[in-house]
């Protein structure tokens, strides 16, 4: 079996007849459509060439957006006030197929997931997508509401510390950002390229490697999107190559599987696929002595953790930091996600570009 053939098998029957990807549909808690996932799936899926799979959940997302945008300027109006929006006015994390906010006690509000969407949407229009009045206009609205809550706590990729502003968060803004005058083809609003501009102070400038948060000591993998597939910097970058350390020396297990980061107890902490290609992706941006050989490792590891029936998990916990913490999930929630539609899209991204040959832009 061909786990690239296998995996645009399960992205395509992962695909609502909306548009929607949804993130994991025979997990319990994954029945739903992440904007973040589905960002991340709609880039493998115009990478491979299946621009109209991701044209369709670019129709779905501008769709969400415009339906949301009396709450969207509300938002905006609260966050100029120094407030947090209203939970029913902001953007949510994940919606239902059809298009509508999941309303329980899940974290909706995250920041990353409308900002992986703008720059995904540039993405798409680069590799040949079109673009309607319909995905302008949501991206400007979606603009604006990054511009104004670029600093307000939310929760970050893993659903975790709403409580915190995340440089995850804020790079995926940035990214989306910057990505901006691509989509619209027109310069940006002085708030939006104002935030720009402080974002890459923030980001871009300073010392040392990334963390989870400011004041933070933690190193997370998810930095590592920030270098590929978002291209802020090159590699080689002071800030992204201490990351880039950090992540090697604490987070790939022996068996060269990245884990989230150190403190990570869902599901014991186990090694995550999404994370290790995009480890294997930002070897190949770097192009150093080497790092073709290390992004074919990590493809390898990936393709390894393939199932008989071809399915990809979200996570392993062969090398488990907190094996101790495994059984309390699979007693709540049943055993870790399989198949993981994420985990399929970026096994296809960097299994397409090692073929292709990828040089980041930096």
């Amino acid at each position: 079996m061909d786990l690239a053939t296998r995996s645009l098998e399960v992205i395509r029957a992962g695909q609502s007849a909306s548009g929607a990807f949804v993130a994991g549909p025979t997990f319990s808690q994954y029945g739903y459509a992440w904007l973040r996932d589905g960002a991340f799936i709609a880039e493998a899926m115009d990478i491979v060439g299946q621009t109209a799979m991701a044209a369709r959940f670019h129709d779905w997302v501008a769709d969400v957006v415009l339906a949301a945008e009396a709450g969207i300027e509300r938002s905006i109006v609260a966050a100029d006030r120094g407030l947090v929006p209203d939970r029913r006015d902001a953007l949510h994390c994940r919606y239902t197929v059809d298009g509508s906010p999941v309303d329980d006690d899940w974290p909706a509000f995250q920041l990353d997931g409308p900002g992986i969407w703008l720059w995904g949407l540039a993405h798409h229009q680069r590799l040949g997508g079109s673009l309607s009045a319909r995905h302008i206009r949501a991206a400007r609205l979606v603009a604006a509401y990054l511009a104004a809550l670029w600093c307000t706590p939310s929760a970050d990729a893993w659903e975790e510390a709403p409580e915190r502003v995340h440089t995850g968060t804020q790079a995926a803004i940035l990214a989306g950002l910057r990505a901006l005058p691509a989509v619209t083809g027109e310069r940006s609003s002085s708030d939006v390229a104002a935030t720009r501009a402080k974002l890459e102070t923030h980001l871009l400038g300073g010392e040392g490697a990334w963390t989870k948060w400011m004041g933070s000591t933690e190193v997370d993998s998810s930095l590592l999107w920030s270098l590929a597939p978002y291209e802020l910097v090159a590699v080689d970058h002071p800030r992204a190559s201490a990351t880039l350390v950090r992540v090697e020396r604490e987070l790939v297990s022996p068996a060269g599987g990245v884990h989230r980061y150190r403190g990570d107890t869902y599901y014991g902490g186990g090694e995550w696929l999404l994370l290790t290609a995009a480890l294997g992706r930002t070897y190949l941006r770097r192009g150093g002595p080497g790092d073709r050989e290390r992004a074919v490792s990590a493809l390898a590891w990936i393709e390894a953790q393939a199932a008989p029936d071809g399915t990809l998990p979200e996570q392993v916990a062969t090398h488990a930091l907190h094996p101790d913490r495994i059984d309390e999930w699979v007693h709540a929630w049943g055993s870790s996600a399989r198949p993981l539609l994420w985990s399929h899209a970026t096994y296809v991204s960097l299994r397409t570009e090692l073929e292709r040959g990828v040089h980041g832009s930096g």
